[in-house]
């Protein structure tokens, strides 16, 4: 594959009025100067994503097309991999806030990301959304709402995924059932006979098969120590992806993947099976369905690296480090927090002398 000119994703954007570092502004398409108000709206590209094929990527990993070097620090207490910035004020890891030494940066290649979905909400509303959070939590100490946090320390972030797309066709064989009922006779617990209905199937022999467009299949394309960023808040709208500008990353830290592609695209061949088993069983039809065997293809297979926004931070408590998260695009909000044993232990107490109360006046 020949090697072409790319993106750079680590320019400067310095404010033409002041010079400040222009960083992204989320929930829209411009870049901004929080030094002097100073605005530039952000150029996509008009062709919109470019789906890359996949084979040639799995055959030649060195090739140089659409792929760049990006300065990485890898964070020695959790492991995390992230791109700063140069000009970056806090280097701290985003997962566990520790500092990031600047002389341990080294270069590494990576395929450069195809689409990114931009924040859309801000560092400000990020804290608000976890604040809420806090106070909506049972059974948490009182005086938890006091506890030290540094804002400095949530950090938006753009992690890694993989997306694939195929065409997928299927050969199956197996069973329909449809469900009966019969009536019979069964002595209940006061040792009556009584009249049951009982549901049964009946199996009939199926095959066919199915063909369809496995679109956007998420794969995630790193993994931490500790941190893991829960499966509750790792959803988002990808009708909102742009194509990559590297302005969208202005301010925030980039996570680079350490899934590599050919381990991404195993995770995602698995997840077409499970597409067309599904396929499948609604070709059958009937009240339940049996697929005994079934031959996947998958053809026309490409891919995209993507970015997509999460917030991450931790706080303390009582010399304890807690982790939270929250979407950057829909806000969902998700982390670890600390119990307050005294109200779990007068919870429970309150709990035994209801019932305690409830049995004696059932007597």
């Amino acid at each position: 594959m020949e090697a072409v000119n790319t993106q750079q994703t680590e320019l400067k954007k310095p404010c033409i009025n002041c010079g400040a570092e222009m960083k992204y502004s989320p929930g829209t398409k411009t870049v901004l100067c929080e030094y002097c108000g100073h605005t530039e709206e952000i150029h996509l590209d008009e062709n919109g994503f470019e789906e890359l094929e996949l084979y040639p990527y799995l055959k030649e990993m060195g090739a140089q097309r659409h792929s760049e070097e990006i300065s990485m620090l890898n964070c020695k207490n959790c492991g995390a991999t992230q791109h700063v910035e140069e000009n970056y004020k806090s280097l701290h890891c985003v997962y566990c806030s520790m500092p990031l030494v600047l002389e341990d940066q080294y270069k590494e290649e990576w395929i450069l990301p195809g689409a990114v979905l931009p924040f859309q909400i801000d560092k400000q509303k990020s804290f608000q959304i976890f604040k809420k959070w806090v106070n909506s939590l049972w059974f948490a100490p009182d005086n938890l709402k006091k506890a030290a946090l540094d804002p400095q320390f949530t950090k938006g972030l753009y992690l890694p995924y993989w997306t694939f797309d195929a065409q997928l066709q299927a050969q199956y064989s197996g069973q329909r059932g449809e469900y009966y009922y019969e009536t019979k006779r069964v002595r209940n617990s006061n040792g009556k006979m009584v009249n049951q209905r009982v549901r049964k199937t009946r199996w009939y022999p199926a095959s066919g098969s199915v063909a369809g467009f496995v679109d956007d299949t998420l794969v995630e394309a790193s993994k931490q120590r500790k941190g893991r960023v829960p499966s509750k808040i790792a959803r988002w709208n990808l009708k909102l992806l742009q194509p990559f500008n590297s302005s969208f990353l202005r301010g925030f830290v980039t996570e680079k993947y350490t899934i590599p592609l050919s381990q991404g695209h195993l995770a995602a061949k698995g997840e077409a099976k499970r597409i067309a088993e599904r396929w499948c069983r609604q070709d059958i039809g009937g009240d339940t369905q049996r697929v005994s065997s079934m031959d996947v293809q998958l053809s026309e297979e490409t891919f995209k690296h993507i970015l997509l926004p999460v917030y991450v931070s931790s706080y303390r408590y009582n010399g304890k480090e807690y982790n939270f998260f929250v979407n950057g695009e829909n806000g969902t909000i998700s982390g670890s927090r600390p119990y307050s044993a005294w109200k779990i232990f007068f919870a429970v107490l309150v709990g035994l002398i209801i019932i305690g109360i409830l049995v004696v006046v059932g007597r």
